[in-house]
């Protein structure tokens, strides 16, 4: 109910925001070099600013400005040892908040603005009207009027996310070859040198490895113990170690799947998560922030995804081989076995034979 009532709150804020707020001239800035000073606003989650490093580092490498973010707690790390990104502000969320980035804005003296949502944030919405900056460039939605230029948002249902964010390159006047875009992150050293070791010591013939991702963010996605218990039965005969990936949370669900052994230590750290991950030949989930991972070294990826009271294309990893079983319904209950076997198995196969 609370919830609900902040929805609505924010909703009228919003429009009274879009109401009395007065639209920027257009074009303050027309070309952009390498003196360039610009803040990238991506909150909320960890797919969310996956999906927004191809842009980054495209306007990193073509124009060689220096690149702000102003990122979420939740998501902040994401952009860490990312060579496109100079600094990171982490948003508090409140209206102390807001004046915090006003004062960041006015110490970087930044002079351009781009909103990295699909779609409407009210608190976003206000950080941009209430700067100082003039040259304001995001995606066209219903508070275009806050920018001082926009884009056509492409249809949510027909085209990838990372599509409608490279539509923003089109204000910087740039273009590139989406055959070779691809989502970057950046593990710390001590992870990958952990994650090396762990599969070295597991895993000492070399053999193909499958990875399996339990753990989705809620009980929803979660598939159920006797399906994965099935899923992993089934793949018995083949030449492969399967490892499975769990939260900590659903550490306890994972030891009922597999024995001990052949569960990658769950950890809070997205480093040690990304870092195991980038060390696979396969990947299965019901996550669609792992596979923004994946595809960062073309692994291959299977998903099993709830796509329930949306039009929007499911977020599938970019320029990687993939495939998948989706349900309409608001879980992942009724998706049987047999359904997931009937896809999965010659999609392994196929990935196996190369």
């Amino acid at each position: 109910m609370l919830k609900k009532i902040e929805i609505f709150l924010r909703g009228i804020f919003l429009k009274l925001l879009l109401l009395l707020f007065r639209k920027p001239a257009r074009n303050i800035i027309k070309v952009f070099n390498s003196e360039s000073r610009i803040l990238f606003i991506r909150l909320n989650k960890i797919g969310d600013a996956l999906v927004s490093t191809p842009l980054l580092d495209a306007v990193k490498k073509y124009i060689g400005c220096r690149i702000y973010v102003l990122a979420d707690k939740k998501n902040h790390f994401i952009f860490q040892n990312n060579p496109s990104v100079d600094e990171i502000k982490i948003f508090n969320k409140g209206i102390s908040g807001v004046f915090e980035v006003r004062k960041f804005i006015k110490e970087k003296n930044i002079d351009t603005m781009v909103d990295l949502h699909d779609d409407v944030s009210t608190t976003v919405s206000f950080i941009i009207a209430l700067s100082s900056v003039q040259n304001r460039l995001g995606l066209k939605k219903s508070n275009h009027k806050i920018y001082s230029d926009n884009v056509e948002r492409l249809d949510s249902a027909s085209h990838h996310i990372i599509d409608r964010m490279l539509e923003l390159l089109k204000l910087f006047k740039m273009q590139v070859n989406q055959s070779e875009v691809t989502v970057n992150y950046f593990p710390n050293g001590e992870s990958i040198q952990k994650a090396q070791q762990w599969f070295s010591n597991l895993n000492p013939e070399n053999k193909f490895l499958l990875g399996i991702n339990i753990s989705a963010g809620s009980a929803a996605r979660f598939w159920g113990v006797d399906r994965y218990k099935q899923l992993i039965a089934s793949i018995s005969d083949y030449n492969l170690v399967c490892v499975v990936f769990s939260t900590i949370e659903d550490y306890y669900l994972a030891k009922q799947i597999v024995e001990e052994k052949y569960i990658y230590p769950p950890s809070k750290a997205f480093t040690d998560i990304a870092a195991a991950i980038l060390e696979l030949n396969m990947l299965f989930t019901p996550d669609t922030s792992v596979i923004h991972i994946a595809s960062i070294n073309k692994i291959p990826v299977f998903g099993i995804y709830v796509k329930y009271n949306t039009r929007d294309m499911i977020w599938s990893p970019y320029n990687t081989k993939f495939d998948c079983v989706i349900t309409e319904e608001p879980t992942l209950k009724n998706v049987t076995f047999e359904e997931v076997k009937k896809k999965f198995i010659p999609f392994l196969e196929q990935t196996l034979n190369g």
